[in-house]
C-alpha cells in the first residue's frame, strides 16, 4: 500500500469543497426579487392611491355635509310645525283670553282682581320667578324705580 500523501482530515476537507462546488454550480443564478413588471405595478398602484386620495376625502366630507343639511332641514321642519300649531292656537279667541289673563292680568267686565304681595320688595325690582308672577306693568315700574335710585 502506498503511503497517503494527505491526511484524512485534508481529504475530507477537499471532498467537502468539491461537493459544495457541485451544489452551488447546480443552483441557478439568483435573480432580483423586484422585477420590472413588479416595479411598474407598484408605481401604478401608488399613483392611483395618490390620485384618488383627495377626491375620496372630498366625497366623504360632502356626504357628511349633506347629512348635516338634512338634519337641519328636519329641525327646521319641526320648528315650522310647532309655529303652525302656535299660530292655530292664537286664532282661538278663548286661548287669547286665557293668555291675557295669565300674562297681562286682564279681567273680564264685572270681575274683581286681587294681587297679593308679601312685602319683601324693599324698593328694588325683583328678578327671576317672583318677577314673572307679577303683572307686567308692576315689573315695568319696578325697573323704572330701580333705575331712578342709581
Amino acid at each position: 500500500m502506498p503511503a497517503d500523501r494527505f491526511s484524512t482530515a485534508t481529504r475530507l476537507k477537499a471532498l467537502g469543497e468539491q461537493a459544495a462546488a457541485r451544489v452551488y454550480r447546480a443552483r441557478p443564478p439568483r435573480r432580483n426579487r423586484l422585477t420590472g413588471r413588479a416595479a411598474l405595478l407598484a408605481l401604478v398602484m401608488c399613483s392611483l392611491v395618490v390620485a384618488l386620495a383627495y377626491p375620496i376625502r372630498q366625497y366623504v366630507s360632502q356626504r357628511s355635509d349633506i347629512a348635516d343639511q338634512r338634519r337641519r332641514a328636519q329641525d327646521a321642519g319641526a320648528a315650522l310645525d310647532r309655529l303652525r300649531e302656535q299660530k292655530a292656537r292664537w286664532q282661538d279667541p278663548e286661548y287669547v283670553r286665557q293668555q291675557a289673563r295669565r300674562h297681562l292680568h286682564y279681567l273680564m267686565p264685572g270681575e274683581t282682581g286681587y294681587i297679593v304681595q308679601d312685602g319683601s320688595r324693599a324698593g328694588a325690582a325683583p328678578k327671576g320667578p317672583q318677577a314673572a308672577q307679577r303683572p307686567w306693568y308692576d315689573n315695568l315700574w319696578g325697573t323704572v324705580d330701580a333705575a331712578d335710585k342709581r
